[in-house]
């Protein structure tokens, strides 16, 4: 299979009685019950050690490593790392690190600054029209109801986005298929990190620029030139 495919292996399946009212399952259960009512999956590393087949059993192990609670300039957030193994009958085929972020929902969307993507020496740079459709599909194969991404209203509304929000999962498959692709085959090692939301209404590009051990450091750039997710990725050889 593709690298990171196995992200629609795996859906939180709960019934619709065991939903947040922002469409995540409600918290409690796996995940801590964190007073935030906002959640982003923030960023996440991967190590690939086999590739993954179709029609092969595979077995993922979740554990909560990490529950960090700060304060930032918007007031409280919580840190809630965890760690995924996925194993097969040949052994282990990927260890996963998410990051994922909680913060309170603020009367109104301050966005983060705005850092602007790269403009020159690029590997590649290929143009990624993005709609509600591809939201949508995308929600659905992930089985990801978070509201943000298909129910406008939800995300004006109630959490002051200006738009529906593009999934970082979403930019990161874009990233990595790209990526394998440019070298031909997928990298031992992927990182990926939020920097900026993308919106519904706000085509992008895929860049990347080589790195000295002949990686890639690539980014999502939206149509006014800022960067909205960093990601890396590394091949051993």
């Amino acid at each position: 299979m593709p690298a990171l495919w196995h992200w629609y292996a795996f859906p939180p399946a709960v019934g619709m009685d065991a939903l947040a009212p922002d469409g995540h399952p409600a918290l409690g259960g796996f995940l801590p019950p964190v007073p935030y009512e906002r959640r982003m999956w923030a960023g996440g590393r991967l190590t690939f050690f086999d590739d993954l087949r179709v029609d092969e059993e595979i077995e993922k192990r979740s554990t909560i490593t990490a529950v960090d609670e700060k304060c930032g300039s918007t007031g409280g957030m919580v840190f809630v790392v965890v760690e995924h193994a996925l194993h097969t009958a040949r052994g282990l085929a990927i260890r996963e690190t998410q990051s994922i972020v909680y913060l309170p929902i603020a009367p109104q969307f301050t966005p983060p600054p705005k850092t602007a993507g790269p403009i020159s020496g690029l590997a590649f740079d290929v143009a990624q029209p993005v709609s509600t459709a591809l939201l949508f599909r995308y929600s659905a194969i992930t089985f990801n109801a978070h509201r943000i991404h298909y129910d406008l209203p939800y995300a004006q509304e109630v959490e002051h986005y200006p738009g529906l929000v593009v999934h970082g999962p979403l930019q990161a498959n874009l990233l990595m298929a790209e990526a394998a692709a440019w070298k031909g085959r997928r990298p031992d090692r992927f990182s990926f990190r939020g920097v900026h939301p993308m919106f519904h209404d706000n085509d992008m590009h895929l860049r990347a620029t080589t790195t000295e051990a002949g990686g890639l450091e690539m980014c999502t750039v939206a149509a006014a030139g800022h960067m909205g997710m960093k990601a890396t990725a590394d091949w051993e050889s």
